[in-house]
């Protein structure tokens, strides 16, 4: 276990290298997703897949499945290369990686197979809704997509998650540490169902934990990377700050929040669709052939308030550091922790505030360090 940690300067350089990177690589993917979905809209694909698949079948079951298979693998193929590079070779590059090729390509299959299991049923239900509900269907929609959110973050933890690593409870060698991370949750007022670890390193060299699922699921995870290279403290403040949240109720409140966003998304796609109709030869709202109109209404959407998203999420972790920080007393293992995080996953400690204003969910490193020295010095 090495000493307490001071940030690597060569580390930084690799990292703002990195990061830099990474982000011309977000909107190169984001530039693409849109160019795509325009392209269906401006050269009439709905309209032509639509009368191919019609063919085959008028039910309407069918045909929203499968426009919405192809539409969906569309994106997916033509982005598999940017994929392949952002998440294989950039990181492979900057030593970050320990994934093998055979085990990206699992998790890729992986990831569509999930997609289709819970993406499917979302977009049957929605033209549903579309089908036999009327005008209000978007605030239906609203109401389902926050019920999926709640069954989603209960059930991540016992059968979603699993699926790509495997999770075990510690063993003799961490019992200390099992035993003071479950009473800090006890001083925090939440039940947790164990602590266990898991394979983070079978991908990556970065370290994280997390506590995930709601009630009965709700459990402690550790990744080994974070074991093994952080000390007892360090883990103990990472968790308190889990703790924060729970405490806080940002799940619930996130869920809540979450949904108020969709029902406004949902609106304004319900605005589209019934304007879209006529300029882009739709029957109407339900027609599955104006799905790309509906992605790229949420899209746009989803990015013009992706800055406020953001900023509501730093406020909630900025409560959750501060959390840590009141229920351990421990200011320093607290920045010792960030500080070997930003060292162990090639995190920018102290990004540019544009950077920060519109892609940042978490405070940087540099922020979360400097809360640490004065509440220290409190």
């Amino acid at each position: 276990m090495s000493p307490a940690p001071t940030l690597d300067p060569e580390r930084q350089t690799k990292a703002k290298a990195y990061a830099r990177l990474r982000r011309r690589l977000f909107f190169v993917n984001l530039g693409l997703s849109g160019m795509v979905t325009l392209a269906w809209l401006i050269f009439g694909w709905p309209a032509a897949l639509k009368g191919g698949l019609l063919t085959f079948t008028r039910n309407d079951w069918l045909l929203v499945a499968a426009f919405g298979a192809i539409f969906y693998l569309s994106f997916a193929v033509l982005e598999l290369p940017l994929e392949y590079y952002s998440g294989f070779v950039l990181p492979h590059r900057y030593d970050q990686s320990t994934e093998t090729l055979g085990g990206w390509a699992k998790d890729q299959l992986l990831g569509l197979l999930l997609t289709a299991v819970i993406g499917l049923p979302l977009l049957e239900g929605i033209y549903w809704l579309l089908r036999v509900t009327g005008p209000l269907w978007w605030m239906w929609a609203a109401a389902g997509y926050a019920l999926l959110a709640v069954a989603l973050s209960s059930l991540a933890p016992v059968i979603i998650l699993p699926l790509f690593n495997k999770y075990a409870p510690l063993g003799e060698e961490h019992a200390e540490l099992a035993a003071r991370l479950t009473a800090l949750a006890g001083r925090a007022g939440t039940k947790v169902n164990g602590v266990f670890r898991f394979d983070m390193s079978k991908r990556t060299k970065a370290a994280n934990a997390a506590l995930t699922g709601l009630g009965q699921t709700r459990r402690i995870i550790l990744g080994d990377t974070l074991l093994d290279e952080f000390t007892t403290d360090e883990v103990e403040t990472v968790i308190a700050h889990e703790l924060g949240h729970h405490v806080h109720r940002d799940i619930p409140m996130g869920i809540f929040l979450s949904a108020v966003v969709a029902l406004a998304s949902l609106y304004l796609a319900s605005l589209a669709l019934n304007r879209g109709a006529a300029a882009f030869d739709f029957s109407g709202p339900a027609d599955i052939a104006a799905l790309p109109l509906f992605a790229l209404t949420l899209g746009l959407f989803g990015l013009i308030t992706l800055p406020l998203n953001n900023a509501f999420s730093r406020w909630r972790e900025v409560r959750a550091d501060r959390y840590a920080l009141e229920a351990t007393r421990n200011p320093q293992a607290f920045a010792n922790a960030m500080t070997r995080l930003a060292n162990q996953n090639l995190a920018e400690a102290d990004p540019e505030p544009w950077v920060v204003f519109l892609l940042y969910s978490h405070p940087p490193v540099r922020d979360r360090v400097a809360m640490a020295t004065k509440f220290q010095t409190q």
